[in-house]
Formats: C-alpha cells, structure tokens, sequence
C-alpha cells in the first residue's frame, strides 16, 4: 500500500480530525492574507496592514465551523455565509473572512445533490457578490468584488464535480461487486445442477441393475439343489448384469474427471439403438418387454436419445421392482409431428407402489424422469391404469420450441460436465 492510500485509509477513518487539520489551514491562511495589501505602490505587500479585532474574531469563528462540514454543511455554509456579510459589510480594510464560506459551499456541492449545488451555489454567490458591491467599502467594479464571484463558482463547481467521480467510482464498485456475487451464484448453481445430474444417473444405474442382479440372484437360490443349470444360467446373468452396471458407473463418474485426462471414458452416452439390449436384461429376468417403435429412423438429438432411454429403463426398472411376478410391459416409441412419444405400459398388479406413485412419495424414480424430460421441454405423466397396471407415457420435444437456452435444457438433461 502505498504512502498516499496510507493516508487516505487515515483520514476516513479519523474525518473529525482531518476537518480541524484544514479549519486551521484555512485559518492560517485567511490571518496570513489580513496582512497583504493588495493595492500597495509596486504590487501586494505583506505587513502593510493589519486585521482589526473584529476581523480576527469573524475568521476564528468561520475556521472553527468548518469542523462540522460534514456533519451540517448547509448549517455550516449559512453560518460561515453570515460571518462573511457582517465581514463585508463592517471591516475596513477587507479581510478574507469568505474563505471559509467558500470552503462550506464545496462542501456542500460535495455532499449533496446537482439541483441542490446549483440553487444553494447560485444563492450563496449572489448574496455574497451583491453585498460586496453595493454595501462593502470598495466600489462595485472591484477586483476583490469579482473576485468573490469567481471563487463561489468555482467552489460549487469543484465540490460537484468531486461528487460526480464519487458516485462513478462508487457504481463501478458495485457493478463489480454485483458481478462477482452473480459468478459465484452461477458456480453455486452449476455445482448443484451437476450433483442433480450425477445423482440422477447413479439412480437409473444402480436401480436397474440391483433389480436385475437381485432377480437374477433369487432365482438362483431357488433352484440351487434341484435344477444347477437353471441356477447356472441365472448366475449367469447377475454376473452380466453387475458387469454393466460397473461399467455404466465407470463412466458416470468419469464425467468427473478434468477434461483431456487420458483415463477419461470415451463411450457415448446409452440411446435408443440400445433399447433391445436392455429389453433383452429384463427378459432374462424374467419380465416379458414388448418393443414397438414408429419413429421412421429419426435421428434425434443426443440429449433426447439419453432421455428416453433413460425413461424406458427406470419404468421397466419400476415394474421389475413393484408389478408382480406376473406382470407384462409393452414399450412403444412413436414419432408424432415434431415430437418423440414415449410409453411404457405394464398389466401388473403388485401391491408396492411406493415407487411408482405419481407425488413421487417414497423413493426418486419418477422424479427423476421428470426432471429429465423437463428440462429438455417436454412433459411426463405416470399413474396407475383404468383396469389394473401402471402407465408412463413421456412428450419429448425432437427440435426445441424456444431456441433460447436451448443449449442450457440440453446441457441439463444430457448431462455434460460443468
């Protein structure tokens, strides 16, 4: 820090201070020009005159006030005003009582408003100049009396523009201010987009696959003794079933990883291309999946290709969890105009719906989808069917409606690292 900054830090700290420090320049200063005659033969000289008592006890008063210049700087300019026109209007020869005055009006344009500087600036310089002019000792065309005109001006104009800087330096301050509150906001917001994301994926992950794996793991413990072959085969299928699922959770959490670390998982995000594998690992387990698509090989974005894979895999995922042992599901894809319909149906009549209840009470599956497809635009509905079974059926938007912050609903849903 340097010797000026040290300085200012001292006088906002101590302003009391700092103000009798100048009254008693201003005062040294007003005393010192008493004695300097400007009229004198061959130019001003010092010592030929000397203030009266009356003028030593005006300037005393006029510095003394300027120690209260930012508490009460109109009371402070009136006073140091009225100590100027008794000044003028009495001493003969003119002592520099106005100074203080001028030093008040600075302070006020300092301190104030631009239409209270000019009124109050306009005041104080015709009062002063006209009472200088027509009752003061010199003749109205005076220097001294010019003199007074130019340095009230000067003052409101100096103390105006002293205010202006401030008030610049001050918005610019709280512009940056603004902007750093509004980074961090952002980072805050991202952080919690990305730990949204990231749990949503290791739900869809994990639940999918435990289901399987538990499925899988109670057949075969409950054909061990009497059919090894059968329990073979399901062991069979938990080993694939926790293979992907270590793999799909090797790569959700290497979207963690810095970008260009070398160890980073390169395979693409899972689609629709991938729907009969998965409807394969439920088959395996046990649930008949029915697959119909009609989207005439759309070509969809990224973003909704994850989406509604997703979306198949926890509601089929629910129906392995919660529809019985003798549920079916029925899967359709289905292009309609500029949206991709989704729907899962199932026929079960599980009694464990804590799930798969629409308020989303009791566990993350369907919140979760919701999320997803919002965040793309579109809109999901799930609840249970007329006649038995449970239905989710997702509106999935193929282009956007609203081009702005599309990017922003991809990001979200596809789930790209912040």
């Amino acid at each position: 820090m340097s010797t000026l900054e040290r300085t200012r830090c001292r006088v906002r700290a101590h302003p009391l201070a700092a103000d009798a420090v100048l009254a008693f320049g201003v005062l040294v200063s007003m005393v010192a020009s008493s004695f300097v005659d400007p009229h004198a033969e061959g130019g001003p000289r010092w010592g030929a005159r000397s203030p009266d008592a009356l003028s030593l006890a005006l300037m005393a008063l006029g510095a003394a006030a300027l120690v209260l210049r930012r508490r009460g700087p109109l009371a402070v300019l009136a006073f140091t005003t009225a100590l100027s026109l008794v000044e003028l209007v009495t001493a003969d020869p003119r002592t520099p009582v106005a100074m203080s005055a001028v030093v008040a009006l600075y302070s006020v344009a300092a301190t104030t408003d631009r239409p209270t500087t000019w009124r109050v600036g306009l005041l104080t310089m015709t009062v002063l100049t006209g009472a200088a002019m027509l009752a003061g000792p010199l003749p109205w065309y005076a220097q001294e009396n010019l003199g007074l005109f130019a340095w009230t001006g000067m003052a409101a104009a100096a103390g105006d523009a002293v205010r202006s800087r401030r008030a610049f330096v001050h918005a610019i301050r709280e512009r940056a201010e603004r902007a750093e509150r509004t980074r961090e906001e952002e980072a805050r917001r991202r952080v919690a987009e990305e730990r949204l994301r990231i749990a949503r994926d290791l739900h869809d992950v994990v639940a999918h696959h435990i289901a399987l794996v538990n499925v899988q793991a109670g057949v075969a413990a409950h054909v061990m003794d009497k059919r090894p072959d059968q329990a073979k085969e399901a062991l069979a299928h938990v080993r694939a079933a926790s293979r992907s699922a270590l793999d799909e959770l090797r790569a959700t959490v290497g979207l963690l990883r810095q970008s260009g670390d070398p160890e980073a998982p390169t395979e693409p995000a899972p689609g629709l291309a991938r729907l009969d594998e998965l409807a394969d690992t439920f088959r395996h387990a046990g649930l008949p999946v029915e697959v119909a698509r009609a989207d005439d090989g759309t070509a969809l974005p990224a973003a909704v290709d994850l989406v509604a894979y997703r979306v198949i895999q926890e509601a089929l995922t629910n129906v392995q969890k919660h529809a019985g042992r003798t549920a079916k599901a029925e899967v359709s894809v289905v292009r309609v105009g500029p949206n991709m319909e989704v729907t899962v149906l199932d026929n079960g009549t599980g009694v464990d719906t804590a799930d798969r209840d629409d308020d989303g009470h009791g566990g993350h599956g369907l919140l979760g989808m919701r999320e997803r497809v919002t965040a793309l635009g579109g809109a999901l509905t799930a609840g249970p069917r007329y006649g038995g079974g449970f239905r989710v059926h997702a509106i999935l938007p193929v282009e956007p409606r609203d081009d702005r912050g599309r990017g922003d609903r991809m990001t979200a849903a596809q789930g790209d690292p912040v």
